[in-house]
């Protein structure tokens, strides 16, 4: 059962009020002021006493709730997964735009919020953090500033050096035009600039690259430049960041999820990333896909998640 509740204290309050509830399944929608405004939650388990899997979704700006359940229902049977809608995403911006820049540090306050949030309702010490794409970013930044609140994270086509990773992909589609002699997709990725200059370079850098993997991608020019007048900058930001220079190591288990075809997340420059990664506990495994996991292999990415990393970082 779905319903709005303005403030996450309240309503989880009262969800704990009564202890004989703490074997009961939870099925809930929250609006809960995150960062100063309302940010809509989606929580579901069947013990509701389970441990906590927060997932942050990637883009920025792209919900996973309308297709959430795909990668998540078996999950539900061992935690309490909780989706969030980041502001300017989803049900969040439908509730309330917000009303001030969109910058890295600002989600990434807002993920320490809404973390810190959970774990003080569920009454919980830790919990689990999987992050998307995008979302991969603001789970870095937890991983590093507060592993004490995390049983482990796991980074799905994760960012390493975003940077480079473009880089990388535009020279081998510039090479492939040549060498085939197409003519509209070099003139078109000449026209490219990293970190990209506008939507238009965006759009070309995609249209490309998913052409150069043989994977058919419904995407218009018309919104991936509407989508960059919000987002763009804030992508370029993110993309600045080298994990190999300012992670070095982590203090919490981590485990990466990697598609083999990924080079929009380079799948090379994480598995260097992932052999030089100083953690207590780690692990990475390869997905005989592109970059979208979670919809591509949801199957496997939610096997992986209970019998290879809940049984060893549940403690």
């Amino acid at each position: 059962m779905n319903y709005w509740i303005r403030n996450l204290l309240s309503a989880l309050g009262f969800l704990f009020t009564v202890s004989s509830f703490a074997q009961t399944p939870i099925d809930t929608a929250l609006s809960i002021t995150i960062g100063g405004i309302s940010q809509y939650v989606q929580i579901k388990g069947k013990n509701r006493s389970a441990p906590l899997f927060l997932f942050l979704h990637g883009g920025p700006g792209n919900s996973a709730m309308g297709y959430a359940e795909k990668f998540t229902s078996t999950l539900q049977s061992h935690f309490v997964v909780v989706q969030w809608d980041q502001r300017e995403a989803g049900k969040t911006k439908e509730i309330n735009p917000s009303q001030i820049p969109l910058t890295v540090d600002l989600f990434k306050k807002d993920t320490e919020e809404i973390v810190h949030a959970l774990l003080k309702q569920f009454h919980q010490s830790k919990l689990y953090i999987a992050g998307h794409s995008w979302g991969t970013v603001l789970g870095f930044h937890m991983a590093r500033t507060h592993p004490e609140w995390l049983y482990a994270y796991i980074a799905i086509s994760p960012m390493i050096n975003q940077l480079e990773s473009e880089r990388i992909i535009l020279e081998l589609m510039k090479k492939k035009a040549k060498q085939n002699g197409n003519k509209q997709e070099l003139n078109e990725l000449n026209s490219v600039r990293i970190p990209f200059g506008n939507g238009a370079q965006l759009f070309y850098q995609r249209k490309w690259m998913f052409d150069y993997i043989g994977t058919k991608v419904k995407m218009s020019k018309a919104y991936v430049e509407s989508w960059s007048s919000t987002w763009l900058n804030l992508f370029n930001t993110a993309s600045e960041e080298n994990l190999f220079e300012s992670t070095p190591s982590l203090q919490c288990p981590v485990y990466f999820f990697v598609g083999r075809k990924d080079y929009q997340t380079n799948a090379e420059l994480t598995r260097k990333y992932y052999e030089q990664l100083i953690a207590p506990k780690k692990g990475f495994y390869w997905f005989e896909t592109a970059h979208s996991i979670p919809s591509a292999a949801p199957g496997l990415m939610q096997e992986l998640i209970i019998n290879e990393i809940l049984p060893v970082t549940f403690e």
